[in-house]
């Protein structure tokens, strides 16, 4: 071979080889070029250069493939720089940077592993290539296997073969675990926090392999950004949760200061119908106007809670801490607030219905505003039920009495109370022993209010003067209806009615004598008049009805007697006389016993079984000795 051609076929081989590393051509293919040379039978000085640039060639298609290899893995970091800078879940970061380094470490499997601080062990977070259902499961106790050792030092660890290496400390459940995944070699990094290992990034092969030192590098700075993102999710995390308390702040403020000019507004419309002499049970409309739900207003120390549904276990446990506390309680839609004035309890503001959390306090505001109106007025519409009880003591004292000389002042007096003393008056004296005095002074007040007459107290003793009524009904009204206000017996005695009401003394001292013949009559806890006691009655009563108690005791008996000309009364006063004896009363009257028998079961008949009773018989042997006295 001539040397211009040797020269060229050398040029030839060079530029061969160039294209080849242009292709990446393997060190087979990089050869060929120069055995062709050789082939040719070219000089030793040109098959000298051609093995030169053979060995040049294969030192430039490593230097390529190290610049290719680090330009992808500075591609991939910054790829990963970009994904946090993005700001992006911390979940697709992580499982970004573990598919990276499985591509770049070109690895069979990659996982990161986080520590569990409630757990006290680590637990695997993401992974990619991992086939097993069962290693994606995986946890480790602390200072377990590759990964507490990797904790425990803060440094990487790598094995070319798991279960050939004894230098950490194996467990059987993860020798198991490994096994099932089918790993064999592995690189373990930390993720560090400042100088606190949270976490282990892991690359592993099915397959014995050694891993460099730049592996180890590449690794190290991917998990140094997969620390960053759990970083970041941890700022960002606590970050958003600011954010939360202080929108919720922000909205509860907002929410206290709607509700306190909600419950301002409320404040001064109620104070409004207040001064426009509005009462008690307007308040409570207008309270329920302005709150959701239904408002009731239960009166007293111990207010009756029937009308509030027994069950309801919202409002008795709403109750109870009322109770107890003495300040407003809620338990489900149930607003219990007490009625107080000073340590005094007054009653009880119910509000049920109500659901809605947001405006709760905001209503709740309202009715504690409410509770405090409504008990000012119950202690004014007390303060002038007690004024005028006292006026009208002193004026039925001063009927009574007789003390008064201007019977127009007197009449004055009681037309300002709501009493016309032109009515004629039915004089009532009512007795309830044990009852509170002034519970019994209000409940009568009530009453004579009710039925537009007078009510007072004369000689420690409850007077109500009650006009259009006669004295039975006004006793018998007064002991039921106080007595159903206090829940005690209430003893009524009742006289009258007077035609004068300015004049009423005679009236009260026989209601006084009723009052006192119940009680020895064993009759307490009644209402009654003269005229119902029987004699004792007619001894009581100032005017001696005479024909009235004989007719009472005998009218049956005397009325038979004039329409068949029998002699039943007659028999009657005979029998009596007789000491009850049928004999002697047949003796008296000459007829045979066999007759008297007949009579008497007669009379009985007509006068009902008791009238020989102890008690009966007194007021028909009273009644038969007046009956001659009478004119015809």
């Amino acid at each position: 071979m001539d040397n211009t051609m040797d020269t060229l076929t050398a040029v030839a081989a060079v530029r061969g080889l160039l294209d080849l590393l242009l292709r990446e051509a393997d060190p087979a293919e990089l050869a060929a070029p120069v055995g062709r040379l050789r082939a040719a039978g070219a000089d030793a000085a040109i098959l000298a250069e051609a093995d030169a640039a053979y060995a040049s060639a294969l030192r430039l298609r490593d230097v390529l493939r190290e610049s290719r290899r680090r330009e992808a893995e500075l591609a991939a970091l910054n790829e990963t720089a970009a994904d946090l800078a993005a700001l992006r879940g911390e979940d697709e970061i992580l499982r970004a940077i573990v598919q990276r380094a499985r591509s770049l470490l070109a690895t069979d499997t990659a996982y990161l592993s986080l520590d569990d601080p409630a757990v006290g062990d680590t637990y695997l977070r993401v992974t990619a290539g991992v086939v097993s259902p069962r290693f994606r499961q995986v946890r480790m106790a602390a200072g377990e296997g590759i990964g507490g050792l990797v904790a425990a030092r803060g440094t990487p660890f790598t094995t070319a073969d798991y279960f050939a290496d004894d230098s950490f400390r194996r467990t059987r459940g993860l020798d198991d675990d490994v096994r099932d995944e089918g790993l064999v070699a592995m690189l373990a990094v930390p993720l560090l926090a400042g100088d606190r290992v949270i976490g282990v990034l892991w690359a592993s092969d099915r397959r014995t392999r050694v891993f460099g030192p730049h592996e180890v590098s590449l690794l190290a700075s991917l998990a140094a950004h997969a620390a960053v993102a759990i970083g970041n999710a941890a700022l960002l995390a606590d970050t958003r949760a600011a954010v939360a308390d202080l929108a919720e702040a922000n909205e509860r403020s907002r929410q206290h200061g709607d509700s306190v000019e909600r419950a301002a507004a409320a404040h001064d419309r109620l104070t409004g119908l207040v001064l426009a002499g509005s009462g008690v049970g307007q308040v409570v409309e207008t309270v329920a106007e302005l709150v959701a739900g239904e408002v009731v207003l239960l009166l007293g120390e111990t207010p009756d809670t029937a009308e509030i549904q027994a069950e309801e276990a919202d409002f008795a446990a709403a109750h109870e801490q009322a109770t107890a506390t003495g300040r407003a309680a809620r338990a489900g839609g149930v607003d219990v607030v007490p009625v107080v004035a000073g340590t005094e309890r007054l009653g009880l503001l119910v509000r049920r219905g109500a659901d809605d959390a947001a405006s709760a306090a905001s209503d709740t505001r309202i009715l504690e505003r409410a509770a405090m109106i409504v008990a000012l007025l119950l202690l004014f519409r007390r303060s002038v039920a007690e004024a005028e009880h006292r006026q009208a003591s002193e004026l039925v004292h001063d009927l009574i009495a007789g003390t008064a000389r201007d019977p127009a002042a007197l009449a004055d007096r009681a037309a300002r109370l709501g009493a016309d003393l032109a009515q004629p008056h039915a004089v009532v004296v009512a007795d309830a022993p044990g009852a509170d005095r002034s519970r019994l002074a209000s409940a009568a007040g009530h009453l004579a209010a009710t039925a537009g007459g007078l009510a007072g107290e004369v000689d420690g003793h409850t007077v109500l003067l009650l006009p259009r009524m006669a004295a039975t009904t006004a006793a018998r009204r007064t002991a039921t209806e106080i007595g159903t206000a206090l829940g005690r017996p209430v003893t009524a005695g009742a006289a009258g009615p007077v035609a004068d009401a300015a004049a009423p003394a005679a009236a009260y001292t026989e209601a006084r004598r009723c009052l006192g013949a119940l009680y020895a009559l064993g009759r307490g806890g009644e209402g009654a008049a003269a005229d119902e006691l029987g004699f004792v009655g007619l001894l009581l009563a100032n005017t001696k009805d005479v024909p009235g108690f004989v007719q009472d005791a005998l009218g049956p008996l005397l009325a038979y007697d004039r329409a068949r000309g029998t002699e039943l009364t007659r028999t009657a006063e005979a029998y009596f006389a007789a000491g009850r004896s049928v004999a002697r009363t047949g003796e008296t009257l000459h007829i045979h016993v066999n007759t008297v028998a007949q009579r008497l079961d007669r009379i009985t008949a007509l006068l009902g079984p008791e009238w020989r009773d102890a008690g009966r018989e007194l007021q028909v042997r009273l009644a038969l000795h007046l009956w001659p006295l009478l004119p015809e």
